[in-house]
């Protein structure tokens, strides 16, 4: 399996994905040869759909289904160079979830709650340019534009920089930041000034916010990234407009907020509500 595992290490490096969906892929292939205890070079369509029923059976969540299918496809597509047959191997069907939002009294109360200057800005800027957490993670001082009020997102999800846009309260919360803690290269540091904050980090205090604010909302940080599209274009802003600063690929990932917005369905009236 060695050899196999470096040719597809070096096929996912050629296709130029990230290091953490490339130890994914490769995690994934392992545990499916592990399972059959025999190389994959060896098993075929019989096997593949073996094993998919097996995680089916087992429960495993949506995104690691997803996750387990991809891999495997382009290992046998791309690295072995064999042909994939959709129809024989079927995809297990994705359930359509639309995303938790928070209402702005909610960000607000979720802000008002933090009291550690740092954490209160990484959320506030998540929020207020509408970005991942990794995005957010990985900013650096020279990103945030002031004269320009854009914020520079370099190297997003597909490897794409983009530019979205600095809220002038966001600019003043990041300018008292900068002055108490005195960032050199990345904005948000972690314990050293060598790497940045991890994500988990971020994820963890975002929790404890959360709880402390009495959000009953199965909300993450993403969260934060979906209420601020969401908001957008509650205030009438341009759903072209919102793909850009989102840095979606498709208007169709940005389409989906259509279904969030509240403004028109609050005004329609339930039927009950005509008897009176």
């Amino acid at each position: 399996m060695s050899q196999l595992r470096n040719k597809m290490k070096m096929d996912l490096e050629l296709k130029g994905f990230s290091t953490s969906t490339q130890k994914s892929y490769l995690r994934n292939v392992q545990q499916f040869t592990n399972h059959f205890g025999k190389s994959p070079a060896l098993m075929g369509e019989k096997e593949i759909k073996e094993y998919l029923y097996h995680l089916v059976n087992r429960k495993v969540s949506e995104s690691y289904m997803k996750s387990v299918y991809s891999s495997l496809k382009f290992f046998y597509h791309i690295s072995l160079q064999r042909n994939w047959n959709s129809l024989a191997i079927p995809r297990t069907k994705a359930q359509k979830r639309l995303p938790e939002v928070l209402a702005t009294s909610e960000i607000k109360s979720l802000l008002n709650v933090t009291t550690n200057l740092k954490h209160k800005t990484i959320l506030m800027t998540t929020y207020a340019a509408g970005l991942r957490v990794s995005e957010v993670a990985n900013l650096k001082v020279t990103d945030i534009d002031s004269k320009r009020m854009q914020i520079r997102v370099n190297q997003g999800k597909g490897k794409k920089d983009r530019y979205t846009i600095l809220s002038q309260i966001n600019l003043l919360l990041l300018r008292k930041y900068w002055n108490q803690y005195r960032p050199t290269i990345w904005l948000f540091p972690g314990i050293t000034e060598v790497n940045s904050i991890t994500t988990r980090s971020i994820q963890k205090f975002f929790q404890n916010s959360k709880d402390k604010a009495g959000i009953m909302k199965n909300v993450t940080v993403h969260s934060l990234r979906h209420s601020f599209a969401t908001h957008l274009l509650e205030n009438g802003t341009d759903i072209y407009h919102i793909q850009k600063l989102m840095g979606h690929s498709s208007i169709k990932t940005t389409s989906i907020y259509i279904h969030l917005k509240q403004e028109d369905l609050l005004k329609i009236k339930s039927p009950l509500d005509t008897w009176v």
